[in-house]
C-alpha cells in the first residue's frame, strides 16, 4: 500500500539529482567555452548522456529556468551577449572564490565520470584517507560557531588527548585534510589532521567566534604545507634545466620567482619567501639531485646533513 508513495519519493529524488547535474553541466559548458551560442549549447546537449530523451535541443523555456536556478543555487549569473553568445558573468570572481571554484570543479568532474562510465577503470584518482568522516562536522561547526570535542593521537605522543577545539579553517595538503583550531589554554591555533590521528569528534553547544581579522590564506602564506614553524626568509634553489618547466607550470609556493641574472642555460635559480620548515625541506629533497639549495646557509646545511644521512644508510 505504501509502495506508490515510496516510488514517488524516489522519482522526485532522481529528478532533483538530474536537474542538479544539468545545472553543473551547463555551467561547465559555458565556462569552458567562454562565450557560446544557444545553437552550440543545443548541439552539445544532444550528445550529452544527461540528455536521456535524446532531445535535439535544450528547450528554450527549460534553458532559461536552468539559468534562474543556477543563479539561485550557486550565485552564478549566465548572461547573453547578442554578438558573442552566453557567458558566465564576473567569471574572475568565480576563480577567486576558492571554495566555490573547488566545488564546481569537483561537481564537473563527477558529471564527466557519469558521462564516461565505461571508462571509469581508466580514470584513476588519489584517495584522501578517512577525512570525509570528520569534514562535514568541522564545516558545520565553523558555520554555526560551535566548538567540537576531539580525541586526537599525535604521531609524536604516546597517548591520545581529549579536549575542546574551536575550528578556524580547513586546508587540504598532500591528500589530507587539516583543521586549524585553538583549544582551551592556548591562544595560538594548532593544526590537526583529519585522518587516523583524529580518533573521535563530537559537536558541542559551546559558542565561539573567530577573530575578526583572521584570514586563513594569510595565516599559511609564509609556509609550505601545514607546518607553521620557523620564520619566513628568502630561500634560493638551483634547478637543472630539465626540471625548469615543471617548476614553472606548478610553482612550489606562491612567492616563487626566477632570478634571471643568476640563471644560465644549464640551470635556473628560483627564490622564495617562505619558512624553511620540515615539509619544504623534504619537498626539495624529494626532487633529487636536480635541485640544490643555495641559501640561506643554515638551510643548505640542514639539507646537506639529510643527504649525508641518506647516503650513509645506503652504504655510500
Amino acid at each position: 500500500m505504501c509502495r506508490p508513495y515510496f516510488r514517488d519519493i524516489e522519482k522526485k529524488r532522481y529528478m532533483a539529482k538530474n536537474y542538479f547535474d544539468r545545472y553543473v553541466w551547463l555551467i561547465n559548458t559555458i565556462d569552458r567555452h567562454g562565450h557560446i551560442s544557444k545553437e552550440d549549447i543545443d548541439e552539445l546537449w544532444y550528445r550529452s548522456p544527461l540528455n536521456e530523451k535524446r532531445d535535439k535541443k535544450l528547450p528554450e523555456r527549460t534553458f532559461h529556468n536552468h539559468r534562474e536556478a543556477i543563479l539561485e543555487t550557486f550565485g552564478i549569473e549566465i548572461k547573453c551577449d547578442r554578438s558573442l553568445g552566453y557567458y558566465i558573468a564576473n567569471s574572475e570572481d568565480l576563480e577567486a572564490d576558492g571554495i566555490r571554484h573547488w566545488l564546481l570543479e569537483s561537481l564537473s568532474m563527477n558529471n564527466m565520470l557519469n558521462e564516461t562510465r565505461d571508462m571509469r577503470d581508466r580514470i584513476l584518482f588519489e584517495k584522501v584517507p578517512s577525512s570525509q568522516k570528520w569534514l562535514s562536522m568541522v564545516v558545520n561547526a565553523m558555520r554555526d560557531g560551535k566548538a567540537v570535542e576531539i580525541t586526537y593521537q599525535s604521531y609524536w605522543k604516546d597517548h591520545p588527548s581529549t579536549f575542546i577545539a574551536y575550528p578556524y579553517c580547513l586546508k587540504i595538503f598532500r591528500q589530507r585534510w587539516y583543521m586549524l583550531a585553538t583549544s582551551e589554554g592556548y591562544d595560538e591555533p594548532f593544526v590537526y589532521a583529519l585522518d587516523e590521528r583524529m580518533l573521535d569528534m563530537a559537536p558541542t553547544q559551546e559558542s565561539y567566534k573567530v577573530p575578526r581579522r583572521f584570514d586563513g590564506e594569510r595565516f599559511f602564506a609564509d609556509y609550505f604545507g601545514v607546518s607553521v614553524v620557523g620564520d619566513p626568509q628568502e630561500v634560493k634553489i638551483r634547478v637543472d634545466c630539465e626540471q625548469v618547466r615543471y617548476f614553472d607550470s606548478l610553482p612550489l609556493h606562491h612567492s616563487q620567482q626566477k632570478v634571471e641574472w643568476e640563471s644560465t642555460e644549464e640551470y635556473t635559480v628560483y627564490r622564495y619567501f617562505v619558512a624553511p620548515n620540515y615539509e619544504f625541506r623534504h619537498e626539495l629533497l624529494g626532487r633529487g639531485p636536480d635541485v640544490e639549495v643555495l641559501a640561506p646557509e643554515s638551510f643548505r646545511r640542514e639539507v646537506a646533513e639529510d643527504v649525508a644521512t641518506m647516503a650513509k644508510a645506503y652504504g655510500v
